[in-house]
């Protein structure tokens, strides 16, 4: 019986890895022009980082990670997500000793059991940023700035960015009691989740997707309406900096993210086009979390993408790469002949492609036309003792003669 692949995690085929590499190409490039580097961190982490960062009473710590003990006693967890461990290599390797306002970003999966669908996997993969040591506003304008810019430079003009403050643990408190003593006589409404973490997190029943809880939380008191004076002030900052370099949002006053660690701004990259998967890039700021990881005290802010949700946006976009040419070859001396040219052609930066087998000239020429080759070369016993083949442009559809030496191929093919 054939083996396959564990339900959730995905293969990611030629014909699909070129769209991956151009998202996390243009994210490198994008997030380098605001300064950002890149920091590579690993799969498995200690369990107690994602229960201290994310929240006990998250979804994610109490049914979602891929946690076991390994063979020398330790309790260990594939990363669930990536905030949590950049800030741990940031407190570890003191990072802020260099320098406390770091820009980082990372590229890798992440693990989380939950039911496969349309958009959300097992092993899922996501391009995040963060940035610390800065609690201006106008740094969550720019990060918010940026990650706008990523979707526009992909020529998506979806997701669109919607805000929202969450206040800050002064102000916070009270909301949660107000926002309890509203659900309180509409309990019965609520699903299981939301009853549960009625007392430790009531905020999460606002973005329950299931109908008791929207109905419940219909008409609930706004977390606006209760800022303290600093937060609204930092939230009008956010607001009006957005405004002055042109990014557009919405605000979102129901939006409260699923991790305990965030404060002040949050915000969500949402689009219609994928279904009940609605969110494409979220993220806040989370002024307390370094703190709680043993850090210094020093604000962050970050995001994170799925990379698969993305790639779905893009889905009609094709990104398998061109050879720039392709070599058919006529004959045992042909073949041997083509493949010394191709593998010059390859030192000197030119994509090349040929058939191996000596099949007939139509069979190649109908692989040459598989690969979309660029351009078309055809050698036999003739163009040998000429030391010169007709070159085809696959688009233009002309050709000219060029020297069987490789460097007059490739200035013609990279010319």
């Amino acid at each position: 019986m054939a083996i396959t692949g564990i339900k959730g995690f995905n293969d990611i085929l030629p014909g699909e890895v070129e769209k991956w590499q151009h998202i996390e190409a243009t994210a490198r490039r994008v997030f380098g022009l605001y300064g950002f580097a890149e920091i590579r961190i690993p799969i498995l982490e200690k369990t107690e980082l994602f229960a201290r960062s994310i929240g006990d009473t998250t979804d994610i710590v109490e049914k979602e990670m891929y946690s076991f003990e390994d063979k020398g006693g330790n309790r260990v967890t594939m990363r669930p997500e990536g905030t949590a461990s950049v800030m741990r290599a940031f407190i570890e390797h003191k990072l802020y000793a260099q320098d406390p306002v770091a820009k980082l970003y990372y590229l890798g999966p992440m693990f989380r059991y939950e039911r496969p669908q349309k958009g959300r996997y097992r092993q899922f993969h996501q391009i995040g940023a963060e940035v610390t040591g800065v609690t201006d506003p106008k740094v969550d304008a720019q990060v918010l700035t940026m990650l706008c810019q990523f979707f526009a430079e992909l020529g998506l003009t979806e997701p669109q960015l919607q805000i929202n403050s969450l206040g800050c643990p002064d102000c916070r408190p009270v909301y949660r009691q107000a926002l309890k003593d509203f659900l309180r006589a509409k309990l019965d409404l609520l699903c299981d989740d939301c009853k549960r973490r009625f007392e430790t997190n009531p905020l999460r029943a606002l973005d329950c997707k299931a109908t008791g809880c929207k109905e419940a939380t219909a008409g609930a008191p706004s977390v606006l309406d209760h800022l303290d004076a600093a937060c609204q002030e930092h939230f009008a900052a956010v607001r009006k900096n957005l405004e002055a370099v042109g990014t557009a949002y919405t605000i979102n006053p129901r939006m409260v993210r699923g991790l305990d660690y965030y404060t002040r701004t949050t915000f969500e990259l949402v689009t219609g086009l994928l279904g009940a998967q609605s969110a494409v890039a979220a993220g806040g700021r989370y002024d307390g979390l370094i703190s709680d990881l043993g850090g210094p005290s020093l604000p962050g802010i970050g995001f994170a993408m799925g990379v698969e949700r993305v790639a779905l946006l893009l889905a009609e976009e094709e990104f398998r790469k061109r050879p720039d040419l392709f070599v058919a070859a006529l004959g045992d001396d042909a073949q041997a002949e083509a493949f010394r040219l191709m593998c010059a052609l390859q030192k000197l930066g030119v994509a090349v492609e040929m058939d191996y087998e000596g099949k007939s000239l139509k069979s190649q020429m109908r692989r040459a036309d598989k690969f979309n080759a660029r351009f078309t070369l055809i050698i036999g016993g003739d163009e040998i003792a000429k030391g010169a083949a007709q070159l085809k442009n696959m688009d233009a559809g002309i050709q000219e003669e060029v020297t069987l030496a490789a460097e007059a191929v490739a200035g013609k093919v990279k010319g």
